[in-house]
């Protein structure tokens, strides 16, 4: 069955509070996790509600139901939550999966729908998707990073990709990566997706605590 379009234009005219039905919804947060079947309620700029059910009382609070079979809904902006409480923006992909929800960083273009601070955007115009893919040129982060044991070198460069040293075997992986904030995502060349931050100028990733490697002296 193919995927019900949605009306944008409908949408931006909504009077009461918005409505997504019937998704996979993916909020990345670690205690409500994946929901299928579930409604996200929208209160303006914020998430009201979560979960499955929440349809059942559209009627009574005048809410305009958007009907998502068959779609997933995604966080987007600095890889945020969608719990209640957190800001209302996310993009509605056509694609499921454990990782469907990084699919919108690396092909943002294939969003059904995106909406920012609870107000539909075009998907090509949408200011929350820069901030995703955002090429960290000019990053503090950028450089070499290295495990405490010694064991693993990470370098990133300027011009968004990463070169994994480990055990002394160069190029173990290789791959892009975004930085949103202390939060980087690596998509690497194999095709698999990991995950880091930065807390006081340390990197913690996949179980490993990277310090910044001295600077030469020129």
């Amino acid at each position: 069955m193919a995927a019900p379009k949605i009306d944008r234009a409908a949408l931006n005219d909504a009077a009461g509070p918005l409505l997504f039905v019937n998704a996979t919804i993916h909020t990345l947060d670690p205690v409500i996790g994946d929901i299928e079947t579930a409604d996200l309620l929208l209160a303006g700029d914020k998430i009201a509600g979560v979960g499955p059910g929440l349809h059942t009382a559209a009627g009574d609070d005048g809410a305009t139901v958007v009907d998502c079979s068959g779609l997933s809904i995604v966080p987007i902006a600095g890889l945020s939550t969608l719990a209640p409480g957190s800001p209302a923006t996310f993009a509605v992909i056509d694609t499921h999966g454990r990782n469907a929800w990084e699919y919108v960083i690396w092909r943002p273009e294939h969003a059904v729908l995106v909406v920012v601070d609870g107000i539909s955007r075009a998907t090509t115009s949408s200011p929350a998707v820069p901030v995703a893919r955002r090429r960290p040129a000019h990053s503090p982060y950028v450089g070499m990073w290295i495990d405490e044991s010694g064991f693993l070198y990470q370098e990133l460069t300027p011009d968004g990709r990463y070169d994994e040293t480990r055990g002394g075997r160069p190029h173990a992986y290789q791959g892009s990566f975004w930085i949103d904030g202390n939060r980087i995502v690596y998509l690497d060349d194999l095709g698999f997706w990991a995950y880091g931050e930065f807390l006081d100028g340390v990197l913690h990733h996949a179980g490993y605590i990277l310090h910044r490697a001295p600077q030469e002296r020129s």
